[in-house]
C-alpha cells in the first residue's frame, strides 16, 4: 500500500471520519471512516483500515476494508484478502482474492456493452427464450405433487 499513499491525492487517514460529498480529480484512499458520496475520474482506494458507506463511481476501485453501497467502475475493481463489500457491483474486470466476502450482484461488462442479457442471448441463439421457457414448463409439471386418487387409479 505504500506506492498507492505515494499517488494518492487525496487521503482520509485512520482515525478519521468524514460525512459528506467527495467529487475529486485523482485518487483517494480512505483509511479512515466516510459516509457520503464518492466520484472520480481516477481511483479510489478503501484501505485495510477504511469504513466506508457509500456508492462508488470511479476508473478503479480497490477495496481491501469494509464497504457498504455499491460500485460502478470504468475499468477495473480489485478485492483484496481482507475486502468486504455489501452492494452491486459493475465492471469489464474483476479481480477477487481469496479470503473476500461479499454480497450483491456482480455484471462483468465486456467494454462499451451496455446490453449484458442481449449479447448473451444472442451468443446462445434466437431459440433462448423458448428453451428456458420450456424448461421451467417442465420444472413445474415435475413438482407438482400427485394427487391421491391418481395412485389408486393406478393400483386397479
Amino acid at each position: 500500500m505504500a506506492k498507492t499513499n505515494e499517488m494518492s491525492r487525496c487521503i482520509i487517514g485512520e482515525g478519521s471520519v468524514f460525512e459528506g460529498r467527495f467529487y475529486i480529480s485523482g485518487s483517494i484512499l480512505i483509511e479512515g471512516k466516510f459516509q457520503g458520496d464518492i466520484k472520480t475520474d481516477d481511483q479510489v482506494i478503501v484501505g485495510p483500515t477504511g469504513k466506508v458507506k457509500t456508492d462508488i463511481s470511479a476508473k478503479k476501485v480497490t477495496v481491501a476494508g469494509t464497504l457498504i453501497g455499491n460500485i460502478k467502475a470504468e475499468e477495473e475493481v480489485n478485492l483484496l484478502q481482507s475486502g468486504k463489500v455489501l452492494g452491486n457491483i459493475v465492471t469489464p474486470r474483476l479481480v477477487v482474492e481469496q479470503g473476500v466476502v461479499t454480497e450483491g450482484k456482480i455484471v462483468i461488462t465486456a467494454e462499451n456493452n451496455k446490453d449484458i442479457s442481449g449479447v448473451i442471448k444472442e451468443s446462445f441463439g434466437a431459440d433462448a427464450t423458448d428453451i428456458f421457457a420450456d424448461m421451467a414448463k417442465g420444472k413445474k409439471e415435475k413438482a407438482r405433487p400427485k394427487d391421491a386418487s391418481e395412485d389408486s387409479e393406478k393400483r386397479v
